[in-house]
């Protein structure tokens, strides 16, 4: 053990000049030299690539790192070429066919180690069996959130990592996120087929981000109150750069050419821009030319800027799981950072009502009769052709599908129906079923974070609870430790252990978050977030501790 970690020591300062290793780093690290698939939880800055990197030199055969952003690809790919590692390549559809093939010959030479590619692009039957060819030692999936349906950022084409994985002989697996609560670690798990995985996880806490919430009554008030905190920010070297962050394109423009007009050095950033015009804004924030970026949520995977000394938020994000990766590009560098959210309550309730939308019966029973009756695998352009249904309707009923089991994805990409003796009625009825239990997963979601803008207690405990974290004492650092109101919670941790599994009465399994003296706060399998009286559960027998087993 100590040999190997000396080795893994040399070949990061040798190599990429990192002259020591975190704690963490190292322990996922040995998990993957000793054969195990590895789930690590770091923050954004913990250096997470390095867990794959180093390792990579060790075994026989290419890295390949999957990342759904050709920005992200970019950025470590740069990360490598600066540093004195084999080469790495990317393969994506910006690519001139000379760089694709430059990329190829490096691979089947041995002189490119790394091998960066879109979940996207290994749905092709040509890009993996020629990656199968290839005898990848290490399979990397970087924002690996993005494969949970509980996660924040949830993307289909990550759910068919899994049969890739078994495709190429299910090399060592690495997952990389900085955000996952226990829910989602589960689902991560659970879907990617880990085999004999380590969790590698750092503590959510970041105390060095002042917490705070300013409640307003209405759009004007918080738009003045938002432009007026970002000026201040922006006129003191001390307090910027930094973010806001907003929930539509149009306040975006809106937002950032009022603080321009007003001297201030900033920029717009949303999907509806040009490719080019967002990689110059990423660009010029990154080099220190803006003071202040105002963003939808679309400005976030890969940002690596360890100054930022402000994060705004101009509304309350959809979930909590969203706002602490976004709060977390803050104080990187471990100096104080102001954390705001400019909360309206009507907001929520809002996003609640955007978030009703039904399953789709009609492509659910057309997508599950098609693949029924056909009886053998079909390509989704074939599949496409088969059935009458709206493009985006039917990838969502694929998805359903594939989420219950009812339908699978072959080694060469095919989708498939799995369990002849399942009626295609029942499927559908299984695939409603997922859907609503997601729709209420969300609406729960959206239920913690307007308890987390709206509670008289410590901020900072709430959020961390929230990730199965519990901080003791109140932190001090929040608008509510430092206005003198926050309440001190009861000092009997409850009867219920953090991570616990529980069966409720009425909404069946979960796990527990966080239980104090007070309150207990479950994740239900098929409900989402729950927040019970710790009185309550007690009286009534609200909750009974059951074996964890295998999540469904």
């Amino acid at each position: 053990m100590a040999r190997r970690r000396a080795e893994l020591q040399r070949i990061a300062a040798e190599t990429f000049g990192w002259s020591q290793l975190t704690a963490e780093q190292l322990t996922a690290m040995e998990h993957v030299m000793a054969g195990h698939d590895v789930l690590a939880v770091l923050p954004t800055g913990a250096g997470k690539s390095a867990i794959y990197q180093v390792p990579a030199l060790l075994l026989d055969g290419p890295t390949l790192v999957v990342s759904p952003l050709i920005a992200l690809q970019n950025d470590q790919i740069e990360g490598i070429e600066d540093s004195g590692a084999p080469e790495a390549v990317a393969l994506n559809s910006a690519q001139r066919a000379t760089e694709r093939e430059h990329a190829w010959a490096a691979l089947r030479r041995g002189t490119a180690e790394y091998l960066f590619l879109s979940p996207e692009q290994l749905a092709s039957d040509e890009v993996l069996d020629a990656v199968a060819e290839l005898g990848v030692s290490l399979f990397v999936v970087d924002e690996a959130h993005c494969v949970s349906a509980w996660g924040h950022d949830f993307r289909p084409d990550y759910l068919r990592l899994a049969p890739v994985i078994d495709r190429l002989g299910h090399p060592r697996v690495i997952a990389l996120t900085a955000t996952a609560a226990l829910p989602v670690r589960a689902d991560i798990a659970d879907r990617l087929g880990l085999r004999d995985h380590r969790e590698v996880l750092a503590g959510f806490d970041r105390p060095n981000l002042r917490l705070g919430v300013d409640p307003l009554p209405n759009d004007d008030d918080r738009h003045q109150a938002v432009i007026t905190r970002t000026r201040a920010l922006t006129a003191d070297p001390a307090t910027r750069p930094g973010l806001v962050y907003v929930t539509s394109r149009k306040d975006a423009e809106t937002y950032a050419g009022e603080l321009a007009a007003e001297g201030v050095r900033v920029a717009a950033y949303h999907a509806g821009m040009k490719a080019a015009d967002r990689e110059r804004v990423h660009e010029e924030f990154q080099r220190g030319d803006l003071d202040a970026v105002v963003a939808t949520s679309a400005f976030g995977m890969g940002i690596d800027k360890a100054d930022l000394r402000f994060v705004l938020h101009a509304a309350a994000p959809d979930s909590l799981d969203t706002y602490y990766q976004q709060i977390g590009r803050a104080g990187r560098d471990g100096e104080p950072a102001e954390i705001t959210l400019y909360h309206r309550p009507r907001d929520l309730g809002r996003q609640k009502f955007l978030t009703a939308a039904k399953a789709p019966e009609q492509a659910l029973t057309a997508v599950a009769t098609t693949l029924a009756e056909r009886g053998t695998p079909l390509k989704p352009a074939e599949l496409g052709k088969a059935v009458d249904v709206p493009a985006a309707q039917r990838t969502r009923a694929v998805n359903l599908l594939e989420q219950t089991g009812a339908v699978g994805v072959t080694g060469d990409g095919r989708l498939e129906y799995r369990d002849p003796e399942l009626a295609p009625e029942r499927a559908v009825e299984q695939g409603v079923e997922a859907a609503e239990a997601h729709q209420r997963l969300i609406r729960s979601r959206i239920d913690m974070m307007r308890g987390y803008a709206e509670t008289t207690g410590c901020r900072r405990q709430f959020l961390l609870g929230y990730f199965g974290e519990q901080l003791e004492q109140p932190c001090g650092n929040c608008d509510t430790c430092i206005a003198g109101t926050t309440e001190p919670r009861s000092s009997d941790g409850g009867d219920f252990a953090v991570a616990s599994a529980v069966d409720h009465g009425e909404w069946g399994r979960g796990v527990v978050m966080s239980a104090d003296g007070d309150t207990v706060t479950v994740v239900f399998d098929d409900h989402g977030y729950k927040t019970l009286s710790a009185a309550a559960v007690r009286e009534h027998g609200l909750l009974t501790t059951v074996d964890p087993g295998p999540r469904g």
